[in-house]
């Protein structure tokens, strides 16, 4: 699907006056782990005739991009399970050549990066994001269920060696991994990776009680500027973190405050699914479905919807981690990172 005159093209806004810049768009709902706060241990995945084709996920990207989308991150699931995954970063990677694409980017949890980042590389993508909750191997096990840590860490340096900045993803857990914050902090700072801590999100329904690991990151934040020196920056990428440089460390620390500091007011993402359903808000269970119009109406039925969608968009996500049930029964991996 070729890319339409972008002079013409209408900006993606909705009815709050928000401007969607950014599209996760999912590859797969599928993985390769089973992070306890992420996933339950048995999942039901999408059979695959339910999936997008990777050429039609590279018609919905482009049809994002003509629309004014500058950013757009390739997500899961983990993506590197995604048959064919690279070819797609290449097809949409074309764009960044153009100049109608600012950033291709990808998250990961790395145990098949040493095999793809050379291809990652060359496909355009600068930048992966790496889930990485501990350096600790039996910890890294218990939370992931059956990881292999070495492997992640081969994949980060793979990652490196390719020519792709890296920053760590580290959702913070209490009584689990709190006592590794600052430990992580200094290895990301020696080997030059960000680092981003995120709160746990009530996304749905897993074993055990994520109250009991709910660590609130402004409390975080507190203990870190009774032993560093944070300094704000203005600089942004994309994504709802807030980000401070760590002056004793030459860190770029990152914050991801979903429950103890509401980012939506500047939300610029939508996401969609490894089946093409476009979800407006991560905390919300409203979607329509790309899929069918792609298949039933081509670019026009497609551009149609994504009006709809930012007709739709709320205001606000409504998480609340001691609410009985979570705020939405999908899990994380169906919705993509």
């Amino acid at each position: 699907m070729a890319i339409p005159d972008m002079s013409a093209a209408r900006p993606l806004a909705d009815r709050f006056g928000r401007q969607v810049t950014y599209l996760r768009l999912s590859v797969t709902d599928r993985c390769d782990l089973r992070c306890r706060y992420c996933m339950a241990e048995k999942m039901e995945f999408l059979p695959r005739r339910e999936v997008l084709s990777l050429e039609e996920m590279r018609d919905i990207a482009e049809a994002f991009i003509a629309r004014g989308v500058r950013r757009i991150r390739l997500t899961g699931g983990e993506p590197l399970v995604r048959r064919g995954v690279t070819g797609l970063a290449r097809m949409i990677g074309r764009h960044l050549e153009s100049g109608m694409l600012d950033e291709l980017t990808m998250t990961t949890n790395a145990t098949r990066l040493a095999d793809h980042a050379a291809e990652l590389a060359d496909s355009g993508i600068r930048r992966v994001n790496v889930s990485l909750d501990t350096r600790h191997a039996e910890t890294f096990r218990h939370i992931t269920r059956w990881g292999d840590l070495d492997r992640t860490l081969e994949g980060i340096a793979a990652a490196r060696a390719a020519g792709l900045r890296v920053k760590i993803n580290m959702v913070a857990l209490r009584g689990l991994n709190d006592s590794e914050i600052v430990p992580m902090m200094r290895w990301c700072a020696s080997e030059g990776h960000d680092l981003t801590l995120i709160e746990t999100m009530p996304l749905g329904q897993v074993e055990g009680d994520r109250q009991d690991r709910y660590l609130p990151l402004d409390a975080v934040q507190r203990e870190l500027e009774d032993r560093f020196t944070l300094i704000p920056l203005i600089e942004r990428t994309g994504g709802p973190a807030r980000y401070w440089r760590i002056e004793e460390l030459g860190l770029r620390l990152g914050l991801i405050t979903p429950l103890t500091n509401n980012f939506c007011a500047g939300c610029n993402r939508v996401r969609v699914t490894a089946s093409g359903k476009i979800y407006m808000c991560l905390g919300h269970d409203d979607h329509l479905d790309l899929k069918s119009a792609l298949r039933t109406g081509g670019r026009e039925a497609l551009d149609g919807l994504l009006d709809e969608a930012m007709a739709l968009k709320p205001e606000r996500h409504q998480f609340a981690i001691h609410a009985a049930e979570p705020a939405v029964k999908r899990h994380m991996s169906v919705t993509g990172g």
